[in-house]
């Protein structure tokens, strides 16, 4: 009884693990998408000021051309982190699949723990009516 009661906690705790995970990916590629944003913002500004857009002019600002790289990195960065989110939500959903399994398995054992326990009070309970049918008679 107590291993299984245990194995339900390790499960439980696992997908909440993979719960956990999933969120901060999740978090993650909305900061950089943030971040890459406000680059962007940045960097048409400064395009403005300066007056030039096309960065293979020579005249392009200096730090236009390093906020595009970093942005570059922040959206390859959230590439990555989304093909690492699909793997997470993947293994999500093997570890809830395993949790309800392992939590279906516990409640039909406990349903039926409570039914032997039912049934032996019935035969007591039984037991007593006809002892006290015959001490009546």
């Amino acid at each position: 009884m107590k291993s299984r009661e245990t194995l339900v906690r390790l499960k439980r705790f696992q997908v909440d693990e993979k719960r956990r995970r999933v969120s901060q990916i999740e978090a993650m590629i909305a900061e950089f998408e943030r971040m890459a944003g406000d680059l962007d913002r940045e960097i048409a500004n400064e395009e403005r000021k300066a007056g030039i857009s096309d960065p293979a002019n020579y005249a392009y600002p200096t730090f236009a051309k390093a906020a595009r790289g970093r942005r570059d990195n922040l959206l390859n960065s959230a590439t990555e982190l989304n093909v690492q989110l699909e793997e997470a939500r993947g293994h999500l959903e093997v570890a809830f699949e395993e949790f309800k399994k392992v939590e279906l398995l516990e409640d039909r054992n406990k349903a039926l723990e409570r039914a032997e326990l039912a049934a032996r009070e019935q035969v007591e309970m039984d037991r007593i009516g006809s002892r006290m049918i015959f001490a009546r008679a």
